[in-house]
């Protein structure tokens, strides 16, 4: 078991300090420097080298254990931990930096939203196509009150993944929202400022909801692919997002308007 003495140690002069360290220790661990069995730096070895206080060396060790890539000995430290037969799901935090970066999450969502309705078209029970019936008439609700309306969007399109009737599509779509919220207020503040982006985002939920109500796969997989197509479409409209994204977005909503001809 080795013992090792950080190396050529870097100042941290950002915001988010505890983030920052825990992301340099995360990169030592995940690039070798510290390996399993290894004994962090004490407390006051940490501050010293990167400048900061013992509270934030305190919280960035929190941050690693809650990732199982750490753990404390009693009376020895805390040492790297062996690395975990299951890894859990994770998202570069990059994607909260940014609108752009975020539109990278809504693309890994469209992959998925699509199939979710479809299987939540088939599999419906009359007590799940209420509850959705509620969420809907939820964020109608907000809208009509001048709120934002990202929780009850967010609550719908949960009661879609829960009508699947397979509780790991919750989990998933649980696990996505902590990346989406925030640009669903960017893109839900975006839509509040036009009427017809307003009108055409409760058509698209309604035209969602009334596919899976009528156990139609094929329409609640197309309105569900849709919406989410075009409210990229509304951030390029708004100019929130940039030209590249622009080309992208029209070029995808001419695939879409093709497929849905052929249906």
């Amino acid at each position: 078991m080795r013992d090792p003495a950080p190396s050529q140690p870097q100042a941290l002069v950002v915001d988010r300090l505890s983030d920052r360290l825990a992301a340099l220790l995360c990169a030592q661990i995940e690039g070798g420097t510290l390996q399993a069995g290894d004994r962090l730096p004490t407390e006051q070895q940490l501050a010293s080298s990167h400048g900061v206080s013992r509270t934030v060396v305190r919280e960035a060790v929190h941050q690693l254990k809650s990732k199982a890539l750490v753990q404390s000995r009693q009376g020895s430290g805390v040492f790297v931990a062996p690395p975990p037969q299951n890894q859990p799901l994770a998202f570069d935090p990059a994607v909260l930096t940014s609108v752009q970066a975020v539109v990278h999450v809504v693309e890994v969502r469209r992959v998925l939203e699509g199939e979710i309705a479809a299987l939540a078209a088939e599999r419906a029970t009359r007590s799940q196509i209420a509850a959705l019936r509620r969420a809907l008439k939820a964020i109608d609700i907000a809208v009509a009150e001048g709120r934002d309306g990202v929780a009850e969007d967010l609550a719908f399109h949960r009661v879609i993944g829960e009508s699947t009737g397979n509780p790991q599509f919750r989990l998933l779509l649980g696990f996505l929202e902590q990346y989406l919220r925030e640009g669903m207020r960017i893109t839900r503040g975006n839509e509040a400022r036009r009427t017809d982006f307003m009108a055409a985002v409760q058509q698209e939920h309604r035209a969602i909801f009334e596919a899976i109500a009528a156990h139609d796969p094929v329409a609640a997989r197309l309105h569900a692919n849709e919406h989410l197509i075009r409210g990229e479409q509304r951030l390029v409209e708004g100019g929130i997002i940039d030209g590249r994204r622009r080309k992208a977005a029209a070029k995808v909503a001419r695939s879409a308007a093709v497929r849905k001809t052929k249906h």
